[in-house]
């Protein structure tokens, strides 16, 4: 077990009507003067934002709205919204949505402390010394952001060239996260599962390690996993599977607030690799991380047969064979891909608008670590990584 250091300063507050607690949470903490952040117009039809609008007036909340963020968020809009915060002098970001908003917000939150171009904390020119505070009302349990240190912006240059890029800062973790899985229930099964999709690989960019004595947290991993596998095909049958919603809405939570990844080297391989995809494609991350896990896991499962055979008996019960562990492993590999089309989503290159002839174009726009190379499981450079897009044109 390596050693390590968290820190999980976010205050949850999870169940039925927490979103009109908001004013009241954020006068606590000091925040009352914010940026009140979200995407399109399923928040005001749903009648979400109107109960966080009552919400902040009823507890003397001035806030400024800016709306209109997109799926995989892009930095024009993140940079008007630094406009508004600096001329509006405000000192805190609320994002209403799932990660897109609150990714949105962190960059803001960012960008407000720092004389430079947000974009340098993005692509490794700087790192943040300072951020204002964010809180967020979740709506979409997927990206894990309302406790992450993460944020993922898309940049378009002059060319039209779409950069999708990570940055990471505890000072990003947000302050408070509102949790009601309820407004949940009238998510189209798209995104619930696309959703999933980010979970799992969450999970898995840790679960898979060459650290060793990681048992405590390997079982937190695999009941992660088994959550998903159990409650998923539920609420894409029922939308409004109470049980099923919460359990997804939480497991969103715990998977990427790196409770699962203490004392392990991680891998953010698969992640690296489908930024690309989101960037040229502009699909959903999800539906993206449900073509490359899979064959990303093709290509490395040799590396340790032993924890892909545990991962294939523990979380989807393929029976053990000892005398054929390379057949209990790709059998392993089969249920996730059998799992995920249960759910609705494609797990082939072609099935996201994917072409062969573009992979050159998706290798030169993934961010190389200084020996050029990504991933920590298996080192993959741009031969290796040129073959699991292969794989995914197969699969």
């Amino acid at each position: 077990m390596e050693n390590f250091e968290l820190y999980l300063p976010t205050r949850h507050v999870f169940g039925s009507g927490v979103e009109n607690e908001v004013g009241a949470r954020l006068k606590q903490l000091g925040m009352d003067r914010v940026l009140l952040h979200y995407g399109g117009g399923s928040a005001e039809r749903s009648g979400l934002l109107g109960r966080v609008r009552r919400s902040l007036d009823a507890a003397g909340i001035y806030y400024v709205e800016l709306g209109g963020v997109a799926p995989n968020p892009r930095l024009d809009l993140a940079l008007r919204g630094l406009e508004l915060v600096r001329a509006e002098n405000l000192g805190g970001l609320l994002a209403v949505g799932g990660g897109s908003a609150i990714d949105s917000a962190k960059c803001i939150a960012m960008g407000a402390c720092y004389d430079g171009d947000v974009w340098d904390f993005y692509s490794g020119k700087a790192q943040p010394q300072t951020a204002l505070p964010v809180a967020c009302v979740l709506t979409i349990p997927a990206a894990g952001s309302e406790s992450s240190n993460s944020s993922v912006i898309s940049r378009v240059d002059a060319n039209g060239t779409v950069w999708k890029r990570g940055a990471g800062s505890e000072l990003i973790r947000p302050v408070l996260a509102l949790m009601n899985p309820e407004l949940t229930w009238t998510l189209p099964p798209s995104q619930t599962a696309n959703g999933v999709a980010d979970i799992f690989t969450h999970v898995t960019e840790r679960y898979f390690t060459n650290s060793t004595g990681t048992y405590l947290v390997d079982q937190f991993c695999e009941g992660i996993l088994r959550t998903l596998v159990r409650y998923a095909p539920l609420v894409i049958a029922d939308p409004c599977h109470a049980e099923g919603r919460a359990q997804i809405m939480w497991a969103g939570a715990l998977a990427h607030n790196n409770l699962v990844g203490v004392g392990r080297v991680q891998d953010w391989a698969s992640h690296q690799i489908e930024h690309e995809l989101s960037a040229v494609y502009d699909v959903a991350h999800g539906a993206g991380l449900a073509v490359v896990l899979p064959a990303w896991m093709r290509f490395v499962y040799r590396h340790d047969l032993a924890r892909f055979v545990r991962f294939a008996t523990t979380v989807f019960g393929v029976e053990n064979d000892p005398f054929d562990p390379e057949g209990v492993a790709l059998a392993g590999i089969r249920r996730l891909v059998d799992f995920y089309r249960s759910i609705g989503l494609g797990t082939s290159f072609a099935e996201i608008g994917g072409k062969v002839e573009d992979i050159d174009r998706l290798i030169s726009g993934i961010r190389w670590d200084a020996e050029g190379q990504l991933g920590n499981f298996v080192k993959l450079g741009p031969a290796e990584v040129r073959e699991i897009y292969r794989l995914m044109h197969r699969s």
